[in-house]
């Protein structure tokens, strides 16, 4: 079991979250922020089983090259980040011990009703994540277990297809004369869902594009959609998109 936890980025949403959590599920956690010192750094992982990095995406190498010499070999060292393939390749580079990568599907405020599910992709010693997949559940979070590949293609295509086509779109729009005079409700709706995105989270999903190795290949892959929309058979592409309501409770599919 994973009773010692060390969590650096404490500070931050997400490392904020696992800590809260820890707490709640007794399991001891040590916070770890910066200024990263070795002593610090040395306090908190004495005796930790699992070491969670929880740093933002451009400070993944950096950190892990902090911290890494500092880890007993038989600490998992995981990550949080919401790409899997490079992230997972650097702390295998730097580590020898068990690794094992994490992407949680949610953010600080899990909305009510939502399933806070925990992608799990296996690094190096395969019965470490399992007991990552356990700590997880212990938390109270739903894990499943993945491949690095299969995750960041699924994820240029739920976040990263989500962002290039908001922008296309709206940057689209917003180049046709007179248009705001024409608003409607559902487009009023639909700006709003997408104003965090792009007035505060822009440059965290142009990052996590340009480190996803599957984003070029998701918007290509759209695009042959746009042309089955350009042919005119919409009714063809409204079919296909039924299956998001193949149930009347999507999760029992």
């Amino acid at each position: 079991m994973i009773e010692r936890v060390a969590v650096i980025g404490a500070r931050g949403q997400m490392g904020g979250l696992i800590m809260d959590r820890c707490r709640l599920a007794g399991v001891e956690s040590r916070g770890l922020d910066r200024p990263l010192t070795g002593d610090a750094l040395r306090r908190a992982f004495d005796g930790a089983d699992l070491a969670v990095v929880s740093v933002p995406l451009w400070s993944m190498e950096e950190v892990l090259r902090m911290t890494a010499p500092l880890l007993d070999q038989k600490t998992i060292l995981a990550d949080v980040c919401s790409v899997k393939v490079h992230p997972l390749q650097q702390m295998l580079a730097v580590y020898g011990g068990p690794v094992v990568g994490t992407h949680p599907l949610f953010g600080p405020v899990i909305p009510e009703g939502f399933e806070p599910r925990v992608a799990v992709t296996p690094g190096r010693v395969d019965q470490a994540a399992g007991l990552v997949s356990d700590f997880f559940k212990a938390l109270g979070f739903f894990p499943f277990m993945t491949t690095a590949e299969e995750h960041d293609e699924a994820v240029a295509k739920i976040q990263g297809l989500n962002f290039s086509t908001t922008v296309a779109y709206l940057a689209c729009l917003a180049r046709t004369p007179g248009v705001d005079r024409f608003l409607t409700p559902s487009f009023e709706r639909r700006l709003e869902a997408a104003r965090k995105m792009l007035t505060m989270d822009k440059d965290l999903f142009v990052a996590l594009s340009e480190a996803n190795p599957y984003s070029q290949d998701a918007v290509r892959h759209f695009g042959e959609y746009l042309d089955i929309a350009a042919g005119g058979d919409l009714d063809l592409l409204a079919e296909m998109a039924g299956w998001w309501w193949r149930t009347d409770d999507r999760g029992s599919a």
